[in-house]
């Protein structure tokens, strides 16, 4: 076997390329500030990996004022979040991508694997643009175009889709629970970042620890076995 076999590597962005969740989590408390709901860290681990309007429903119901706001209310609200935190990653530079990422794309880009993004990220191209690897990848998704968010597949689907790459011989990378569910939906090998990724095929601590030889024999060792059964 060869690594001809890995069809594509699709990788979620906010903690797994670069950590923006400091940005997410200080545009979310001025929202949370201004409609005077209580926000901390606890509340802010709910909204790993979802869209930003079921972020904000989750915030709104964290405070009880789930159903004080129209639609359009909410809509406009989310769009506030946006602002503050589309002027806060202008900080972003290429010393934000986190330990070992870099490394990992250049060697699977050494045996001429496409690379992909399924962030839930509407910004995803801007904080790809601001560390200077948008030219890394050959696909990134448009979260506003996803009909379902996170935990659906369909995002991870849709880039293996792009890349011509078939999803039982494609790899996904998450540090979300909700996204490695999806990776899984979409009948992927889940590689997870991070703690209490249980579901994940293979799990690292930290970016620092990825290997793609570990990464790239775990895949086929599953693959042929699964051929086997």
């Amino acid at each position: 076997m060869n690594s001809d076999h890995v069809e594509a590597v699709v990788f979620d962005l906010d903690g797994v390329i670069t950590d923006t969740a400091h940005y997410h989590y200080l545009a979310w408390g001025k929202i949370a500030e201004e409609l005077d709901i209580p926000f901390d860290p606890s509340v802010n681990e709910n909204l790993k990996g979802v869209s930003r309007q079921e972020s904000l429903r989750v915030i709104l119901d964290h405070g009880g004022k789930e159903d004080k706001f129209s639609k359009s209310e909410m809509e406009k609200l989310a769009s506030q979040k946006n602002e503050y935190y589309k002027e806060m990653i202008q900080e972003l530079t290429p010393e934000d991508v986190l330990p070992g990422i870099m490394e990992l794309i250049t060697e699977i880009k050494n045996e001429n694997i496409p690379l992909g993004v399924a962030s839930a990220s509407k910004n995803a191209p801007t904080v790809l643009r601001a560390l200077e690897m948008d030219h890394l990848f050959e696909y990134c998704a448009d979260a506003s175009r996803m009909k379902r968010s996170k935990p659906d597949p369909e995002i991870f689907l849709t880039v293996c889709e792009a890349l011509e790459a078939r999803p039982e011989h494609s790899i996904g990378i998450e540090d979300a629970r909700v996204g490695i569910e999806a990776i899984k939906k979409a009948g992927m090998y889940a590689v997870g970042v991070g703690k209490n990724l249980e579901e994940a095929d293979l799990t690292w601590e930290s970016t620092e620890h990825l290997s793609w030889t570990s990464i790239k024999n775990s895949f086929l060792t599953k693959n042929s076995m699964a051929r086997r059964g």
